[in-house]
C-alpha cells in the first residue's frame, strides 16, 4: 500500500496478510482525497472498518487534526498500530480494537469525515448509517465515505444526507456523501 500525498507521500507500506483485506485502490483513493482535499485539514476522522489503513493514513498525512482507526481484528489492530509507530504519528492517529457497529453505538466523539469500508456481503452499511444518524456522531457539514461491492445496489440515505460524488474501480464502487445540518 502507498501514502499517495501529503506528509508520508510516496511511502511504502506493508499490508497485512489477511484473508479477505481488501485496500481501497489507489486510483479509488485519489480521486476520493481529490475531492475532501478542502474539507480534510482540521478534520476530526473516523476509519471505521480500517483494516489495511489505507483511508484513514490518507487522511492523517493529509493534515486531518484527529483520526480513529477501529478495527475488529486484532492482528490487524497490532498491524495498524505498528504502522502508526513507524510513522510516528501516534499524536494523530489512535488505533482500537473492537467492532464498529458497537463503536458507533457508544460514540462519543462528533467527526468531520467518516470512511464506511466494511467487508462486503455482510450487510453492515445499513446498520452504520442509521447509527451514525443519531445526533452526537456526526459534526454539522460532516462527509461520509461509503464504499461497497461494485455489483451492488449502493445503500439507502436517510434524509438529509445527499449524494455528493461517486466513483469505482473494478469490484469496488464509492460514495461521498454530505450530512445536512447536525
Amino acid at each position: 500500500m502507498r501514502i499517495i500525498s501529503g506528509r508520508w507521500r510516496g511511502r511504502r507500506l506493508p499490508v497485512a496478510a489477511v484473508p479477505g483485506l481488501r485496500p481501497t485502490p489507489d486510483r479509488v483513493r485519489e480521486t476520493l482525497f481529490n475531492w475532501l482535499q478542502p474539507v480534510l485539514p482540521g478534520a476530526v476522522c473516523l476509519d471505521l472498518f480500517a483494516g489495511s489503513g489505507a483511508l484513514g493514513l490518507e487522511a492523517a498525512s493529509r493534515g486531518a487534526l484527529r483520526v480513529v482507526m477501529v478495527e475488529r481484528d486484532r492482528r490487524l489492530a497490532q498491524h495498524l498500530r505498528q504502522q502508526t509507530r513507524e510513522l510516528e504519528a501516534e499524536d494523530t492517529v489512535a488505533v482500537q480494537s473492537g467492532d464498529g457497529l458497537a463503536y458507533l453505538a457508544r460514540c462519543d466523539e462528533a467527526f468531520d469525515l467518516v470512511f464506511l469500508d466494511p467487508p462486503y456481503g455482510l450487510d453492515l452499511l445499513p446498520g452504520c448509517i442509521a447509527r451514525l444518524s443519531r445526533p452526537g456522531c456526526l459534526r454539522p457539514g460532516a462527509r461520509i465515505y461509503l464504499e461497497h461491492a461494485g455489483d451492488a445496489a449502493p445503500p439507502a440515505l436517510p434524509e438529509g444526507w445527499s449524494v455528493l460524488r461517486h466513483t469505482g474501480a473494478g469490484a469496488v464502487a464509492g460514495l461521498l456523501v454530505a450530512v445536512d445540518g447536525e
